[in-house]
């Protein structure tokens, strides 16, 4: 072939081949901590392997979940600060994978960007990585697009994918009667929902990224940036122990919007506001807007990313068993012959 010196590259035109790989052999130490039962190939093939018998399953049926982080990226791309939105992206897939009664296997992910830079797409696949060994799962596989002219300077965007697997007939929900206990497990924050709403409130109150966080230690964009916390272990624990009826993620739509989710439709639940406190960001929150208690509920997880509908019966061995895992958890309600969810006690 004949060069002019007109002749261009695909590094001219702002993709650059040479840094893509060298991303791949970056991360391929964090993916494969994450191996575990079942992978075959990972990452380097046109696609990742996985056997569903070497994972232990005899006849299971497959659960998937997409999800990305949202608008909290804004926040990681301006503070220069992606550690954990990698995290993020792990716990918004498994969290929901796991109310299906699923044990996460595998996680697939996608990173697009304009100009990829190494540096930093390391250190979020790195806690991409983080977040599949919290939760249990193989990091396999994944697509890092470069594509100048279609995200500006700094920007990136993540999507992921999950695959899980259980027995079948092992599904949740389950046998959610009248009178089940509703255990909520504690937040780490916000997680990652409600953050354009975020976002507007503190452009509302006039502090800066790298401002001292009115309600915690460190800056509040450090603070915001608290990654959502993983389920999976204490919840699967909590479903092969018995007595788990279903699991709602509190994700968008907040307590309000997730829990009538998983209980039938001639149900509903009574939430006592008292059984736990509101922890200090949505009392800022509520208070720099002047939000009103219903927005708040329907909005954020407002303290609890997690509920568990238990057997009455089996309350105290489950709240025991997943306190001893680490689990803040609040006996927060009951499931009620009435449609619809009521609140009693006051949460501001």
């Amino acid at each position: 072939m004949t060069n002019t010196k007109n002749s261009i590259t695909y590094a001219d035109a702002g993709v650059d081949i040479d840094a893509g790989n060298a991303l791949v052999e970056r991360i391929k130490p964090a993916a494969k901590r994450t191996n575990r039962p079942g992978v075959m190939a990972g990452l380097g093939g046109f696609g990742a392997l996985f056997d569903l018998k070497g994972a232990g399953y005899v006849d299971p049926i497959l659960v998937a979940a997409t999800d990305g982080v949202g608008t909290k990226l804004r926040i990681a791309i301006d503070t220069g600060n992606v550690d954990g939105v990698g995290v993020d992206l792990v716990a918004m897939c498994v969290n929901d994978l796991v109310c299906q009664g699923a044990e996460p296997l595998f996680f697939l992910d996608y990173f697009a960007t304009g100009k990829l830079e190494t540096e930093q797409a390391a250190r979020i696949i790195e806690g991409i990585a983080k977040g599949c060994e919290g939760s249990g799962c193989a990091l396999i596989g994944g697509e890092t697009a470069e594509m100048p002219g279609m995200y500006t300077e700094g920007d990136f965007d993540l999507a992921g994918f999950a695959v899980g697997a259980m027995e079948r007939g092992a599904d949740l929900p389950r046998d959610v009667a009248p009178g089940d206990v509703l255990l909520g497990l504690a937040s780490d924050g916000v997680h990652s929902n409600g953050y354009s709403l975020v976002r507007k409130l503190v452009e509302m109150s006039g502090l800066g990224w790298d401002a001292q966080c009115p309600w915690s230690d460190g800056s509040l964009g450090q603070v915001l940036l608290t990654p959502t916390r993983l389920y999976v272990k204490p919840a699967l624990a909590a479903v092969r122990a018995g007595g788990v009826h279903a699991l709602a993620h509190i994700t968008g739509g907040g307590l309000t919007e997730n829990l009538p989710r998983v209980l039938p439709e001639t149900m509903g639940a009574q939430i006592d506001l008292d059984s736990w406190d509101l922890p200090g960001v949505f009392k800022w929150m509520a208070e720099t807007g002047s939000i009103s208690e219903a927005e708040m509920l329907k909005t954020f997880n407002c303290g609890v990313g997690m509920i568990l509908v238990v057997a009455e019966e089996q309350t105290e061995t489950l709240q025991n068993m997943l306190a001893e895992a680490g689990e803040a958890v609040h006996v927060m309600g009951k499931v009620t012959q009435e449609a619809g969810i009521t609140y009693t006690g006051r949460m501001l």
